[in-house]
């Protein structure tokens, strides 16, 4: 079986990896609109969930050596008062652990296994995807360079659509579907470079709905003097939207103004901001979700099946997740037909959830309950507005919804 990838991001360096390590395929081709590739963006969370799926093929080792391990995930209010600290990853009796990663070194080490195994030869570049069309037998891929010149089209068995939030294939099969959902919330994103915070391997999550900023290393003892490489994310509810554009650069009088005070005891935020390399904009936004990714010979996956908010890591995982579920099928079903229609009964169920989560209760659900009850203000005693109990269970549903509980994923086997 040929099977053609038509993008070369996390998911499909993903695909094409798990497809080969589960021997599902004769010829693996991965097609990449850029006409080269850079280290682009910035940090992003793999949860236990996702990298048993690396793992499986054979890449923990490499992450592990460029990433960070967080131990804790500790939620504040917006005037940095602890709410609720939960062990994380393998401090929390995963398996596997939790990574940290700027985004640029995981997809490095996909890339590298792709060249490796797959053969430079199959992963192409300058390829944008344009149309697909297909017979009863196969389909054919066209594509156009970075110059809009046409390329020489590619038949395959099957086509796996991995093209990302702006997916041509998906606009192929869905052309009325109309703008992104935007509920209200812009974010930005950067790098700082500092001395490490909280325990040096925490994450934190500062503050409710209106407001959130989430901080957590992706690079540790990046210079002599022991510093980090600090990813933060910063939420804002805003009434328009920035551009749908993942490395559209952002402007801090945007929305450091609202941070500007936010100078804790354990950790100057606004300090962090202001002194990042770079920023970079993005909305907050998804579609609804689909009852259908399969057309015959062709699949979607990642962004391009299921767009999401970026929160929680789960763009991400979920492509990974999708990769996988999708080479298994490939390897176990005799017809790739029935393989990519298994996938979309398999992985429409559980993505559709995480979406649906993430607009009615996202991660932040548990600092919104303390402030909906203080009404914004500083409190004296945590106890008295809430349980540790009702907190526990907030934080739990959250994970069991996105499938990194660690009674989903697996516990670490014990030696004794």
């Amino acid at each position: 079986m040929d099977i053609a990838i038509i993008g070369g991001g996390i998911g499909g360096l993903t695909l094409a990896l798990a497809v080969h390590h589960a021997g599902a395929a004769d010829r693996i081709e991965i097609f990449e609109a850029a006409p080269e590739i850079h280290p682009l963006g910035a940090g992003i969370n793999l949860g236990p969930h996702a990298v048993k799926e690396l793992s499986a093929v054979g890449l923990e080792d490499a992450l592990v050596a460029v990433a960070c391990q967080p131990q804790d995930y500790a939620f504040f209010t917006q005037h940095g008062q602890l709410v609720y600290r939960e062990p994380w990853g393998r401090a929390a009796g995963h398996q596997w652990p939790h990574l940290s990663i700027h985004r640029g070194d995981l997809h490095q080490v996909l890339l590298d296994a792709v060249r490796k195994r797959i053969g430079k030869q199959n992963f192409r570049t300058g390829h944008r995807c344009v149309a697909v069309e297909q017979d009863g037998e196969q389909v054919t891929a066209h594509f156009a360079g970075p110059h809009g010149d046409a390329l020489e089209p590619v038949r395959s068995d099957i086509v796996v659509a991995c093209d990302g939030i702006h997916s041509v294939v998906r606009a192929q099969f869905y052309p009325n579907e109309g703008p992104f959902c935007y509920r209200g919330t812009n974010l930005w994103r950067g790098v700082t470079r500092r001395q490490p915070f909280l325990t040096g391997r925490s994450i934190a999550r500062i503050g409710a709905r209106r407001a959130t900023l989430i901080i957590y290393p992706i690079r540790d003892k990046i210079d002599a003097a022991g510093n980090q490489l600090v990813n933060w994310t910063a939420e804002i509810e805003q009434p328009v939207a920035v551009p749908v554009d993942w490395n559209k650069p952002g402007r801090l009088e945007d929305f450091y103004p609202t941070y500007r005070d936010w100078t804790f005891d354990w950790l100057d935020a606004a300090a962090l901001i202001r002194n990042a390399d770079f920023n970079l904009s993005y909305p907050m936004v998804d579609r609804d979700p689909l009852t259908r990714w399969t057309f015959g010979r062709v699949t979607l996956l990642g962004d391009a099946a299921h767009p999401m908010y970026p929160q929680g890591g789960n763009g991400g995982a979920q492509a990974i997740i999708d990769a996988a579920t999708l080479a298994r099928l490939l390897k176990s079903e005799p017809d790739p037909v029935a393989a990519l229609n298994a996938y979309q009964a398999a992985r429409i169920p559980a993505t559709s959830r995480i979406v649906l989560q993430n607009r009615s209760a996202p991660p932040n659900a548990i600092v919104d309950a303390v402030e909906q009850r203080t009404g914004g203000k500083r409190f004296e005693r945590l106890e008295d507005i809430i349980s540790e109990g009702e907190l526990r269970a907030i934080f739990e549903r959250y994970q069991k919804i996105a499938g990194y509980h660690v009674d989903q994923v697996g516990r670490t086997r014990s030696t004794s």
